[in-house]
C-alpha cells in the first residue's frame, strides 16, 4: 500500500465549500490517527483503506462531473443544433448586459446580419445561418442600400456610393480656406465639435469612454490653415487602425471654402447652402466643402457627420466612399422655443437641447426666459429681479451662463433669441418696487381668484403707467442685446394681456389702446437699448392686439401660435405681416398630457406625434400665392413646461423637434399621401433617432425596435 494521499492535491474547484470542509476534517483526523509511514499494525492499515476509499469516491465523482461537462459542450458545438460560435458570442453579450453603464446608450447586435435587397435592409439570424460569413451591421446596411439615409433630406442633388470604409479619427485633418478670420476661428471651433462628437460615436462600445469636450478650443499653427481636430488631451489618443485590424483609410481630409459672406452672426437673411463631394484616391479620401457662409458650412459638417457611422463588427468608423450633396433650406427661421420660467433647466440641459438642434440644422433658439411663474434672470442691473423671482439661488441664470449658452449655439449654428414677456406673463420678481422707491412694476402678482385676471396661475402684468418699468425693460434689452450680439430679430413677448386686471386700476381708459401704447413704449425702448436701431424684425405673439391696427407690418413680425385654421392666420397674411408659425395644433410639443389643474382648460389635447408635426403644412393648405408664401419666415416648435422638468425634457423635445426641422428645411411635396408618412421617411427618421441617442440624447422611441430592425414591416 502508497501513503496517504494527500486531499488538497485534489480538484477542489469541484467540491462545494462543505464537501471541502468534510475533506478537510477528514484529512486531519486521519492523519492524527494513522502513522504517515508504512502502517505496520492491521487496525492502522484498516484506518488508510478507509481514507483511500473515501478520498478516491470524491475524485470519481468528480471526474463524472466533468466528463458530463465536456460531453454537453461536445453535444452543443453540433453544427445541426447551434453553430460553435452560439456560446463564444451570443452568451457573452448576454453576461455583458449587466456590466457597463454605457450598454443602455449603444447595445451591439451581434445576433444579427443584415443583406440588401431591392433597396431594404433584410434581418437574417447570423449565428445560425451565417456565421461563416462577415456580419453585416444594420447601420452598414442602411447607409449604402437604397435612398440617402440623411435627415433633413437634402433639398438638391444627392449621390452617395454604395461601397463604405472604415477609418479612425486619427486620420482625419482639416483645412479652411477663406479670406474672412473671424469666418475661420469661428469654423475652428466648428470642427472641433464635429471632432468630438466623432470621437463620441468611435468609443460607443468603449469601457474608458471620457469626454473630450473642453471649456475653450485651440486652433492649428499660427499661419495655418489646418484645423485643430480637438482640446489638448490630458492622455494620447489611441488609434484603432492596428497592423493586425487596418483600417481601409489611412488620410481623411476635409477641406473647407467660405469664400462670400464674413458673417458670424445669424441674419435673416443669412445664405446657409452648401454642397459636398467625397472622393476617394487609393487610402485617402477628401471632403471638399463649398459654402458661401460659416453658417452653410457648418451645416455641411452636420451633413458630413451623418455620411458617417459606427461599425460595432469592424469596430472602427466608417464613412460612404464617394458621394455628392447640393443643399439649401427652404425656410431661414428654423426654431425651438424652451420655456424656463415654470420649470428651470440647467445650462447643461440646454446645451444638450443645442446639440440635439445642430444636428438637425434648426437655427434659432427662442429662450423663453421668464413668466409670472420665475424670473431666473440675474440682471446686472437689476438682481432684485431674481432674488424675488428665482425659484432658489441655485436655479438661476448669471450673464455668464447666458454667454456660455450663446457661444455654444453660435458656433453651432444657432441664434439665441431670448424673450423677457412683457406686458403680461409678469408676476414673480417684479414686487419689489415700492419698497425702493420705483413704485408698482406689476399689477395683480398672485391675486385670487386667478382665473378673473390671467391665463393660469400665478397672475401678474406690468404696470403700463409707471416710467420705471420701461426704464427696467430697456436695461434688460440692453443687457441681452450685449450678451446675444447682433441680431435682427428680438422677441418683445406681448401676448395674452388681461384687460380685467388693469380695469381695476386704469377703469376710465382705453385699455386696448393702453396695451397698444405699451408695445409701442417697449419697441422705443428696445432701439435705444440697441443703439438707436430697431432689430429688423421685432416679434411678438399673435394676439387680439395684432389683429388691430396699432402694431407697423414694417417693424413687427407675429410669431402665429393660435389654431392652423383660425381667421387671424388670413388676416395677418392680408394685413402684410411676416409670420413665424407655431400652430398649437400642431407644433406644441407640451400638449396631451392631462389636465395639471383641478379647475378650467389646463391643458391642450390631443398628443403631437412627429407624424402630426411633420405633415402640417400650413402654407399649402391655407392656398397662399407665391408673394404671400415670402411672408412666412419659417417655424417654430414650443415647449412650455408646466409639466415638464429636466427628468423629461429630452424625452417631450426628441425626436419631434427634428420632425419639424425636415418640414422646414426640405418641405417635402407630400400632400398625395394625405395624412401618412411615407415609409421612406420612417427609415430615415428611425435613424436619425438613434444618432440622438448616440450622442447622449434621451430621444422618445418612435416604434419597436423590431420595427426599426426590419424596414416596411410596421408601417
Amino acid at each position: 500500500m502508497g501513503k496517504v494521499p494527500n486531499l488538497s492535491d485534489l480538484n477542489a474547484n469541484l467540491m462545494t465549500k462543505a464537501e471541502y470542509g468534510r475533506l478537510y476534517q477528514l484529512q486531519v483526523t486521519t492523519t492524527q490517527q494513522c502513522p504517515r509511514l508504512w502502517p505496520r499494525r492491521k487496525s492502522e492499515r484498516n484506518c488508510v483503506d478507509m481514507a483511500l476509499t473515501a478520498s478516491l469516491r470524491r475524485t470519481l465523482i468528480a471526474l463524472f462531473a466533468l466528463m458530463t461537462f465536456i460531453l454537453m459542450v461536445f453535444y452543443w458545438n453540433q453544427d445541426v443544433l447551434k453553430p460553435a460560435s452560439y456560446l463564444s458570442n451570443f452568451d457573452r453579450f448576454v453576461r455583458t448586459k449587466l456590466v457597463p453603464e454605457r450598454e443602455k446608450i449603444f447595445i451591439s447586435e451581434k445576433t444579427w446580419t443584415y443583406k440588401c435587397v431591392n433597396d431594404r435592409c433584410i434581418r437574417e439570424h447570423y449565428l445560425t445561418q451565417h456565421h461563416h460569413e462577415k456580419r453585416i451591421p444594420f447601420l452598414t446596411c442602411s447607409m449604402t442600400c437604397g435612398a440617402p439615409n440623411i435627415w433633413p433630406e437634402p433639398t438638391g442633388k444627392v449621390t452617395l456610393g454604395s461601397k463604405s470604409l472604415t477609418f479612425s479619427t486619427g486620420c482625419v485633418k482639416a483645412r479652411i480656406e477663406t479670406p474672412f478670420e473671424k469666418v475661420e476661428n469661428l469654423f475652428r471651433d466648428a470642427f472641433v465639435v464635429f471632432m468630438d462628437d466623432m470621437r463620441l460615436i468611435e468609443s460607443l462600445d468603449r469601457d474608458d469612454k471620457v469626454s473630450h469636450e473642453g471649456e475653450s478650443h485651440t486652433g492649428g499653427a499660427e499661419g495655418s490653415n489646418d484645423v485643430a481636430t480637438s482640446v489638448p488631451s490630458k492622455r494620447p489618443e489611441e488609434s484603432r487602425c492596428k497592423p493586425d485590424h487596418p483600417c481601409d483609410i489611412d488620410h481623411f481630409e476635409i477641406v473647407v471654402n467660405i469664400h462670400k459672406f464674413p458673417d458670424i452672426y445669424l441674419r435673416s437673411d443669412t445664405d446657409e447652402s452648401y454642397n459636398i463631394t467625397l472622393t476617394l484616391d487609393n487610402r485617402r479620401i477628401s471632403a471638399k466643402i463649398i459654402a458661401r457662409s460659416f453658417f452653410g458650412a457648418r451645416n455641411a459638417l452636420a451633413t458630413l457627420q451623418q455620411m458617417i457611422w459606427y461599425d460595432d463588427e469592424d469596430r472602427l468608423l466608417r464613412i460612404v466612399g464617394r458621394a455628392y450633396v447640393e443643399d439649401a433650406p427652404k425656410f431661414g427661421y428654423r426654431g425651438l422655443m424652451l420655456d424656463t420660467s415654470r420649470h428651470y433647466f440647467s445650462v447643461d440641459a440646454i446645451k444638450r437641447t443645442l446639440s440635439g438642434m445642430a444636428l438637425s440644422k434648426l437655427n434659432r433658439f427662442h429662450w423663453h426666459m421668464t413668466d409670472s411663474q420665475s424670473f431666473p434672470f440675474v440682471s446686472r442691473h437689476y438682481p432684485q429681479l431674481a432674488a424675488h423671482g428665482a425659484y432658489s439661488n441655485h436655479e438661476v441664470y448669471t450673464t455668464d451662463d447666458v454667454r456660455d449658452v450663446v457661444e455654444f449655439a453660435r458656433v453651432r449654428g444657432i441664434q439665441v433669441l431670448p424673450e423677457i414677456d412683457a406686458p403680461a406673463h409678469a408676476g414673480n420678481g417684479w414686487d419689489w418696487g415700492p419698497k425702493h422707491g420705483l413704485g408698482e412694476l406689476s399689477l395683480c402678482i398672485n391675486q385670487q381668484p386667478w382665473s378673473f385676471y390671467c391665463g393660469e396661475p400665478p397672475c401678474g402684468q406690468l404696470n403700463p403707467k409707471n416710467n420705471n418699468t420701461y426704464m427696467i425693460l430697456q436695461k434688460l434689452y440692453a443687457e441681452l442685446l450685449e450678451l446675444t450680439g447682433p441680431t435682427d430679430f428680438f422677441h418683445l413677448g406681448g401676448d395674452e394681456v388681461n384687460l380685467e386686471c388693469w380695469s381695476q386700476f386704469f377703469n376710465d381708459t382705453d385699455l386696448k389702446g393702453l396695451w397698444c401704447e405699451f408695445m409701442l413704449q417697449a419697441f422705443q425702448r428696445l432701439r435705444q437699448a440697441n443703439g438707436g436701431i430697431a432689430p429688423k424684425m421685432s416679434v411678438v405673439w399673435s394676439s387680439g392686439l395684432t389683429s388691430s391696427p396699432c402694431l407697423s407690418k414694417n417693424t413687427f413680425a407675429v410669431q402665429v401660435w393660435g389654431g392652423s385654421t383660425w381667421q387671424e392666420n388670413f388676416e395677418l397674411i392680408e394685413n402684410g405681416f411676416n409670420l413665424i408659425i407655431s400652430h398649437v395644433d400642431a407644433w406644441y410639443l407640451d400638449c396631451g398630457f392631462g389636465s395639471w389643474r383641478s379647475t378650467g382648460e389646463g391643458a391642450c389635447s390631443p398628443y403631437r406625434t412627429w407624424q402630426n408635426i411633420y405633415k402640417h403644412r400650413p402654407w399649402y393648405r391655407m392656398r397662399l400665392t407665391p408673394m404671400q408664401t415670402k411672408q412666412i419666415l419659417g417655424g417654430e416648435v414650443c415647449l412650455w413646461t408646466e409639466q415638464v422638468d429636466e427628468s423629461t425634457l429630452d424625452s417631450r423635445v426628441w425626436p419631434r423637434a427634428a420632425a419639424l426641422a425636415e418640414r422646414l428645411w426640405t418641405d417635402p411635396d407630400d400632400e398625395h399621401d394625405f395624412d401618412a408618412v411615407h415609409k421612406d421617411v420612417f427609415s430615415r427618421f428611425s435613424v436619425f433617432r438613434n444618432r440622438l441617442v448616440q450622442l447622449g440624447i434621451k430621444a422618445e422611441a418612435i416604434f419597436p425596435k423590431y420595427c426599426a430592425q426590419n424596414q416596411d414591416e410596421c408601417v
